[in-house]
Order: structure tokens, then C-alpha cells, then sequence
């Protein structure tokens, strides 16, 4: 049962009914409500939205680009991703206009369009590497913190030195080895509010945070999980507490012993277009870093601050949450054919709401769908015809892939809901 869609149309619900009208830094305006939670049981599928059609590879890619450590939206760009050209565009305008003041007399030299501006970033690696750049935002943060060592304790000083003295810590590549060592650490955290470079980012982190949390599987789970891996035609699933597979002995590998949980935290919650792309994302790093330490994904939990809607969303929301059929409406979704194959004489026009439940007919305009799956190219973690990932620090693999290395499976949605982006 996809609950996931439930939880995110009760949340659109619940802002129009509660939210207070704010402005914002925009200048667009937002009813808000403050302090919501989202809980996905990954088991139940993977969390990408269905009751409107979700862009999965734009999703995939710039989670990539996040960890990889990229800032630059040429990357993005390049792989047809567009959700931070707004951004990028707003720093290049108003740095632009800052250098080139208008001068007295006839001024014929202005700035780019947004779609010359874009197009330039394909074309001029010199413009890109200038313009493209975001500062010190989420991928930065998350591979390259940079580390602040204090020194001169010995004579009595107090000097803190910061990057380039000391270099940078790598927060993924960190998890990953804490993961693997110490999982029940409780430090188990990646975080991208960094206050001393808040003013060097065009835009300060919203999901500024995660937290990843393990479990020991029983023997149930685990015995269901390599049952699952190992199915044979006619074997048969006998689970004997007294007499379980050593799931140490190579043969049985790499069955998991443990489940992972993860939970974000975010200060601000786009919620018609932002927070399903939030949703989905860490979906996927969840679902990214228990592959890297042979655990089971489990639950995904996101903490949202301030929620709101813009006020040229209202309608799309509504939309996304749909409304009941009425009798009529759902009586012309039954054909004369599908009728007479149950009934003799009469028409649709006669039937009620339990009788045209027979045939799965939806009662709302925008009634969810199941939850699609996950799959990644091969078991191997496979990047192209010849080449393949070995046992490398996870943060070298990461380097490695693709937006296409990832797919999803028996994915259903709604069309797609067009509404603008505020920058």
C-alpha cells in the first residue's frame, strides 16, 4: 500500500487549512505552518511520489553532483539538469550589473538572457568555471569541510588555523567508514550548515543535515532476506530458529545483518515542488550507502521546519490532491462492454459507488498508485562495457557513476503538475 502519497497530499491539505500567510525572500509570498514529519518505510517501495510524475533522472543527478562535491551547475547542465539555473542566473545577473554600471548616455551592453546564460555555461568552460560556480553549498560541505586545527597551546597562544594549512574532511567518506566500523556509533552525521560560509553560498543549505542510525536484523529478517536472494523453483521457505544457514560462511554472503534508517533535517520546506525531489533524494542516498555497507535499507524520516506553499502553487496543490468523482463522473469511466460482462440488461447509468469498485475505478481525480522499485545496473555496481568498481574507497566510486546507473522499476504516476520556481 503506497501510504507515502497519503502522507504528502494530507501535508498539501494541512497548509491550506492551516497556514499562516508570510512573505518570503523572494517576494512571491507563502502560506506556511511550522514543524511537520515525514516517515517512509523503505520496504513498502521506493518513495517517488506517483500522484504526479516525478523526473527521477533530474533527482538522481543532482544527488551525484552533491556527492561528488560539485558546486558548479555546468555539471548539472550537462546532464540536462535545470533546477539550479535559477540560482546561478541571480548571481550572475546582480555581480554582473555590480561590474558593468550603467553608464550616462546611450547603453546598448547588457547581461545575458537566462537561456544565452545557459547556453554559454555548455559552451565557455572559462564563463562556466566563473559564473556556473554556487560557492560553498551542499556538495562542498558534505566532501570538503574544511578542517580548523588549534595551535601555540604550548606558549600560552590560542591560534586556530583553517584550509589550506589543515585540508578538508571528507563527511561521506567518513559515514562510510564509521558505518563499517562502529555502526552503533551515534555520531553517525553529515551536516551542510556551515555558519562561518553561509555568506559564501548563493544559497544557504535548506536540507542542512542528516543523521543514519543501525539495526541488528533477527534471524527472521535475515533468513527472509537471503531466502529472497537464493529462491529456487520448488523450495520451499522453512525458517527453524534451531537450525539456521550460517550466514558467516562465504556461501550465504553477503546476506545483511543489519538495517539502516536515515532522517534529514531542513529549515525550509518548498513543499509543491521542493520537498518530493527531497523526498526522493535521500531516498536514494539511503538506499546508495546500505548498498556500500551490505545493510537493509529501512526507514526514511525527514524533520521539515518551516513548510509552506508559495501562493502560485495554491492551485497546483489542489490539483496534486485531487477530488472525489461524483456517481456520474465515475459511471462514464464504466463502458457498456465491461458492464455487460457482469450484468444482463440495463446500463451503467444504474449502478452505485460499491458496484463500480468492482472494477478498481478510482474514487478521487488523483488516487495514488503503487510505490515503483529501485534497481541499479548490476549487483557489481557496473559503470560501462569495461570497466568495473572493485574495492575502492567509496568516495573514488562515487566519482564513477552515471545518472543513468540507476532506474526505476514499474513506476506509475499522474502527469506531471507544471508551477514556477521562486529564486
Amino acid at each position: 500500500m503506497n501510504k507515502l502519497d497519503k502522507q504528502y497530499t494530507d501535508l498539501l491539505q494541512d497548509i491550506l487549512d492551516n497556514g499562516v500567510t508570510k512573505q518570503d525572500r523572494t517576494g512571491t509570498g507563502t502560506i506556511s505552518v511550522f514543524g511537520r514529519q515525514i516517515r517512509h518505510d523503505m520496504k513498502d517501495g521506493f518513495p517517488l511520489l506517483t500522484t504526479k510524475k516525478m523526473p527521477f533522472k533530474t533527482i538522481v543527478t543532482e544527488l551525484l553532483w552533491f556527492l561528488q562535491g560539485n558546486t558548479n551547475i555546468k555539471y548539472l547542465v550537462d546532464n540536462n539538469c535545470h533546477i539550479w539555473d535559477g540560482d546561478a542566473y541571480k548571481n550572475y545577473e546582480s555581480n554582473w550589473l555590480k561590474e558593468n554600471p550603467p553608464m550616462a548616455g546611450p547603453y546598448t551592453d547588457s547581461c545575458l538572457t537566462i537561456s544565452e546564460f545557459i547556453d554559454k555555461i555548455k559552451t565557455d568552460i572559462v564563463f562556466a568555471m566563473k559564473w556556473g560556480e554556487l560557492g560553498r553549498i551542499y556538495g562542498r560541505q558534505w566532501r570538503k569541510w574544511p578542517s580548523i586545527k588549534r595551535i601555540g597551546i604550548e606558549t600560552g597562544d590560542t591560534i586556530y588555523k583553517a584550509y589550506p594549512d589543515y585540508g578538508e574532511v571528507d563527511q561521506i567518506q567518513n559515514l562510510i567508514n564509521d558505518l563499517k566500523n562502529n555502526p552503533d556509533s551515534r555520531r553517525l552525521m553529515v551536516n551542510a550548515w556551515n555558519v562561518g560560509e553561509l555568506d559564501q553560498m548563493v544559497l544557504p543549505p535548506c536540507h542542512y543535515g542528516f543523521q543514519v542510525y543501525t539495526s541488528e536484523l533477527s534471524d527472521l529478517r535475515r533468513y527472509n532476506i537471503w531466502f529472497n536472494n537464493n529462491y529456487e523453483t520448488g523450495m520451499e521457505r522453512l525458517f527453524d530458529p534451531k537450525n539456521l544457514p550460517d550466514f558467516d560462511n562465504p556461501y550465504y554472503t553477503p546476506t545483511p545483518k543489519r538495517a539502516i534508517s536515515l532522517m534529514w533535517n531542513q529549515r525550509s520546506v518548498d513543499t509543491f515542488l521542493g520537498l518530493p525531489f527531497n523526498i526522493a533524494s535521500y531516498g536514494l542516498l539511503l538506499e546508495i550507502i546500505a548498498k556500500e555497507v551490505n545493510m537493509v535499507p529501512d526507514e526514511l524520516i525527514g524533520n521539515l521546519g518551516d513548510v509552506h506553499l508559495y501562493s502560485n502553487h495554491i492551485e497546483q496543490a489542489k490539483e496534486q490532491i485531487g477530488r472525489e468523482l461524483s456517481l456520474t463522473e465515475r459511471r462514464e469511466m464504466v463502458t457498456q462492454e465491461m458492464f455487460n460482462q457482469i450484468y444482463n440488461g440495463g446500463g451503467p447509468e444504474t449502478l452505485s459507488h460499491s458496484e463500480i469498485d468492482q472494477w478498481n475505478i478510482s474514487r478521487k481525480t488523483r488516487e495514488s498508485f503503487p510505490l515503483p522499485k529501485l534497481s541499479c545496473l548490476d549487483e557489481y555496481w557496473y559503470l560501462n562495457d569495461v570497466e568495473l568498481v572493485g574495492e575502492i574507497p567509496f568516495a573514488e566510486k562515487i566519482d564513477k557513476f552515471r545518472p543513468d546507473f540507476f532506474q526505476m522499476q514499474d513506476y506509475q504516476s499522474h502527469p506531471a503538475i507544471k508551477a514556477p520556481l521562486s529564486n
